[in-house]
């Protein structure tokens, strides 16, 4: 079926059906109609009105002035005081106190392209674009009526009751409040909240958002979180992360790391897991821990003057390994208060302190100033240090108490069915002996990292043994195990996996007896 242009033609006119007055002026305006008074065109499904126009019928063309008002279907209306608009191109120009509203949006611009092919009002010498929620304004910017789609560009804002955007990039849409954040944004919450990121989604109504790319939420308090994906609900004050995680807090000194964490800003939790690490950053040397699952809590408490404070508590469940200088330690469970700065590790625990290993049923560490001030285990308890391939320094009792100076284990205190096997050295490191001791209780005291002297109880027991008189067997003490295999030795360390020592039943018995 053919179709004449003429036909088409007529289909794209731009009709004029009102005006007060009609009048030419070839001379100054040639082929123009000159319109004034009550002045209406059509074109299509819109209506053009204003108070006065130039009409090209030649070229389909308007340019109108004057409280110009466009509509189109019942939806979209536009406003300013100089219009130009061509019938063929279907593009409308709006200059001077432009206004464009749809539905619950208002743009306003002092110079507007609409182009009805496409259906995309564009700006590019500053404008504003309000909605029913929030506020934007950017240098350049377009908006699409057909799905309420908008793009900023160059100095964008975005403002509501309660944070602000601030990027150089921002798609956004009027009707699901939902911002793309594309480039280097800065969200900012009534001064308290910081977020920066440079991928992620953001519904500005609900104030959830989902993060990419390593972004950053950073609250005043000191508490920020990090990841490679990051949901976060502000309302609720709820976080999820996912891979290369890290929930700090600058002013516990505390990180949480790992593949997997959540946080609870309202009970002011945060666990991680999948290559969890545990960071307690000090004035001296950081300590490291690696678990299976690691949660870290505040908690509410009165201080001896009456003033309501709070004190920072960290869990470990499974497969702990920790390092840091001054010791290393390894155990199925841990927990650690700040408030008096005592760690308690369970099940099978081992702790290492400069040439020193110490293992108990129960062991507790003890820290002041951030340093290791002393250890003390309970049950079990045994202390053991490498003298040579074949021999090692015992001390074994009921509870053990290890005190450390300047990194180092200076005395260790030990009660109850306390026994020792240590060797005596000569002046020049040769091998003395072996001596064995059994007391109720017993001091021992250490000089570069050798036992220079012991004090015992009066009811004692010891004898000095040359080493060939002695078995092996005879010269280690009930329960007695070595686990340099298992102690971490960086911080690169805590994520092995080495099989646990199989530790002997400990009894009270004589390392002398049975000869």
């Amino acid at each position: 079926m053919a179709v004449s242009v003429v036909g088409i033609l007529a289909q794209n006119r731009v009709y004029l059906e009102h005006s007060d007055v009609l009048a030419f002026d070839e001379q100054r305006l040639p082929d123009a109609q000159i319109l004034r008074g009550d002045v209406r065109f059509r074109h299509e499904d819109a209506l053009m009105y204003c108070d006065s126009a130039y009409f090209y019928e030649k070229t389909n063309s308007v340019t109108a002035f004057g409280r110009i008002r466009f509509v189109q279907g019942d939806t979209l209306f536009g406003y300013g005081n100089r219009l130009y608009y061509d019938g063929n191109t279907r593009l409308a120009r709006l200059c001077r106190n432009v206004r464009l509203e749809h539905r619950t949006t208002v743009l306003t611009t002092d110079s507007l392209n609409y182009d009805r092919n496409t259906n995309l009002a564009y700006y590019f010498t500053g404008g504003t674009i309000r909605d029913s929620l929030n506020m934007l304004q950017s240098v350049w910017g377009e908006y699409c009526p057909t799905n309420s789609q908008a793009v900023f560009h160059n100095q964008v804002h975005l403002e509501n009751d309660r944070f602000t955007f601030d990027t150089d990039t921002l798609h956004y849409n009027t009707e699901s409040h939902i911002a793309q954040i594309v480039c280097p944004t800065t969200i900012v919450y009534e001064q308290e909240t910081t977020i920066t990121s440079e991928n992620g989604l953001y519904n500005t109504q609900t104030e959830q958002s989902v993060l990419y790319d390593q972004s950053l939420i950073a609250h005043n308090d000191g508490k920020q979180l990090t990841g490679d994906t990051i949901f976060y609900d502000k309302k609720s004050g709820y976080g999820e992360l996912r891979r290369h995680i890290e929930i700090r807090d600058t002013v516990q000194k505390v990180s949480l790391l790992g593949h997997y964490g959540q946080m609870w800003e309202q009970d002011k939790r945060g666990m991680a897991t999948d290559s969890a690490m545990l960071v307690l950053w000090s004035d001296n040397e950081p300590t490291y821990m690696h678990a299976d699952s690691l949660f870290t809590e505040e908690v509410p408490f009165t201080d001896t003057l009456g003033k309501d404070t709070t004190f920072r508590q960290f869990r470990a469940f499974h497969h702990v390994r920790a390092y840091s200088k001054d010791y290393q330690l390894v155990c199925d469970s841990l927990s650690f208060n700040s408030r008096d700065s005592i760690m308690v590790l369970h099940r099978l625990p081992i702790c290492w302190s400069d040439s020193n290993q110490i293992s108990a049923d129960s062991i507790t560490l003890y820290f002041h100033n951030d340093k290791l001030h002393h250890i003390y285990g309970v049950g079990s308890a045994m202390g053991t240090r490498q003298v040579s391939d074949l021999y090692f320094d015992q001390i074994a009792g009921k509870e053990m108490t290890a005190w450390v100076i300047r990194d180092e284990v200076k005395r260790v205190d030990v009660s109850g069915n306390a026994e020792t096997v240590f060797y005596p050295k000569e002046d020049d490191g040769s091998l003395i002996g072996v001596n064995t001791t059994q007391s109720s209780d017993i001091q021992v005291f250490i000089e570069n990292q050798q036992i220079h002297h012991i004090l015992f109880t009066t009811t004692t027991s010891g004898v000095l043994y040359p080493l060939h008189e002695l078995t092996l067997d005879k010269q280690r003490l009930s329960g007695f195990f070595w686990a340099s295999g298992e102690r971490p030795l960086s911080k690169e360390d805590i994520f092995l996996t080495p099989p646990r020592t199989e530790r002997p039943k400990r009894s009270a018995v004589s390392a002398s007896s049975g000869q």
